[in-house]
């Protein structure tokens, strides 16, 4: 049975609509279609059904993908099994993070992990939490680094397995001759009467601010929203507004803005996603550890 056309069956389960599947894998709806025909005629059983503009899985169709998911399962840990018996750190992973721990945490990471493991190649992508377990279940990355602030526990594929990397706390950036910059730390509700710039790369982390603020009484007014850092530190340098930001942002060196604590605070847990089975090959391990080590010492006061 082709294990290409198992993954697309696979994926069809998860998102739902031929349309999600072509878009995740890179390949046209009618590749899409053509693959779920070929499976079909292998099995010898209808998988999917037509559901008004959708489709769904059969009952064959859903039995077929709970064995495919235990056939991934059990090539990931051969895979591994093989590579820890070889003992070697070589070959080919790719990674994928969003832009805050891609920027804090990366560079250096890879930097070392090159340096230690010569034989070892490195690919990396720039991806939101949502994105990259995407890429992961597709076998487009091996790594994925997510946050529960935009990936929930519950909301885990089985086949993902994840480790603890670090908590973030989050801080209040303003600039250098704002009022607060005088305070040791901030409260949300002494941000009542500001104007806020907001990174809208995440759709969450503009609820998480606006559902804060609201909790201390107030709706944030919004002044700037913005696809990138870069932008949003520009405007808060020039006095444009504030804004609450990842800790992990605040890691790289920062001219002419003040960064402050929130009181209370305001966390975020960041996860090494990778798919089941492959939490003991000697790649994952390297990669892990190396980020580990880059996350403890931008954090040394908290266990990563």
């Amino acid at each position: 049975m082709d294990l290409g056309r198992l993954r697309t069956l696979r994926e069809l389960s998860i998102r739902k609509t031929m349309a999600a599947v072509s878009e995740a894998l890179y390949v046209s709806p009618s590749a899409i279609s053509q693959q779920l025909t070929l499976l079909e005629q292998e099995v010898g059983a209808p998988l999917i059904e037509r559901r008004g503009r959708g489709v769904a899985l059969t009952a064959a169709g859903q039995v077929l993908v709970e064995h495919a998911e235990r056939v991934f399962s059990e090539l990931e840990t051969a895979k591994a099994d093989i590579q820890r018996l070889e003992n070697l750190v070589a070959g080919e992973i790719r990674i994928a993070a969003f832009p805050s721990v891609a920027a804090a945490i990366m560079p250096s990471a890879i930097r070392n992990l090159k340096r230690q493991h010569p034989l070892l190649n490195i690919g990396f992508d720039e991806m939101e939490p949502e994105e990259s377990l995407s890429a992961l279940r597709t076998w487009q990355t091996d790594i994925a680094i997510i946050d529960d602030l935009n990936v929930l526990a519950g909301a885990l594929d089985p086949g993902i397995e994840t480790v603890p990397l670090a908590e973030d706390v989050f801080l209040v950036m303003m600039g250098r001759e704002h009022p607060l910059a005088e305070k040791t730390d901030v409260t949300l509700n002494e941000l009542r009467d500001e104007s806020w710039v907001i990174d809208t790369a995440s759709s969450n982390y503009t609820s998480m601010i606006t559902q804060a603020c609201q909790g201390s009484g107030f709706d944030p007014r919004i002044v700037a929203r913005c696809k990138g850092f870069e932008v949003s530190v520009a405007l808060i340098r020039e006095h444009c507004g504030i804004s609450i930001l990842p800790g992990l942002r605040a890691s790289r060196d920062l001219t002419d803005v003040e960064v402050r604590p929130l009181k209370p605070e305001i966390r975020r847990r960041i996860s090494l996603a990778f798919r089941k089975g492959q939490g003991h090959s000697p790649l994952i391990r390297a990669v892990v550890l190396a980020c580990h080590q880059r996350a403890a010492e931008l954090m040394p006061s908290k266990k990563s």
